[in-house]
C-alpha cells in the first residue's frame, strides 16, 4: 500500500537499503534525478518492469516535477 513519507523517512529508508524509483519519462530522468535512482517511467510501470526491483527491499517511488 502506498504511504506518503517525508525527506527524513526517505533518507532513513535509503540508509537501510531501500530502492529509489523515478517515474518520469526517460528523457526527464536523464536530465535530472536523485543519486542512486533507477528509472521506470509511470506509463511503462507494469509487472515486467517491476521485476527489476528486489521484492525483499522497500521501494520508494517518486516523481520529480519542478514546474
Amino acid at each position: 500500500m502506498p504511504t506518503k513519507i517525508d525527506r527524513d523517512e526517505v533518507q532513513r529508508l535509503l540508509a537501510e537499503g531501500a530502492q529509489l524509483v523515478e517515474v518520469l519519462p526517460e528523457e526527464e530522468y536523464e536530465d535530472e534525478h536523485l543519486p542512486g535512482a533507477i528509472n521506470i517511467p509511470l506509463k511503462a510501470l507494469d509487472a515486467d518492469s517491476a521485476r527489476r526491483l528486489e521484492p525483499a527491499r522497500p521501494v520508494i517511488v517518486y516523481c520529480y516535477d519542478y514546474q
